[in-house]
């Protein structure tokens, strides 16, 4: 099976919870976690990943400051905000209720 790119709508949800699991992580840690835990099924494509970040942040859902990775170089970790956890709590009631309702068109045949 191929990877495929994070599906629409879904990544900004990915990020959050991966944030809320993980606590603070520099972007390249949070797109790998992504991959990881999709069972690299997902590919994380860095064209629409970094806007999503940057707009969750200017949304006051994550934060960001300067910081040093692994590696010892210069990175942007990210945090969620007490409204970011809020967030992954409607968006995660939002998903469950939507994969819900497709599921009941998926179990018909």
């Amino acid at each position: 099976m191929s990877k495929t790119d994070v599906w629409q709508g879904t990544l900004a949800l990915m990020i959050l919870r991966t944030l809320e699991t993980l606590g603070p992580l520099h972007g390249d840690g949070i797109a790998r976690r992504i991959e990881q835990t999709s069972g690299h099924e997902l590919v994380v494509n860095y064209g629409t990943f970094y806007p999503a970040l940057l707009k969750l942040e200017q949304e006051g859902f994550v934060t960001s400051e300067w910081g040093a990775s692994e590696n010892n170089r210069r990175a942007k970790f990210y945090r969620l905000t007490r409204a970011g956890h809020r967030q992954v709590e409607k968006e995660t009631r939002e998903w469950v209720h939507t994969t819900t309702i497709l599921q009941r068109f998926l179990g018909e045949h």
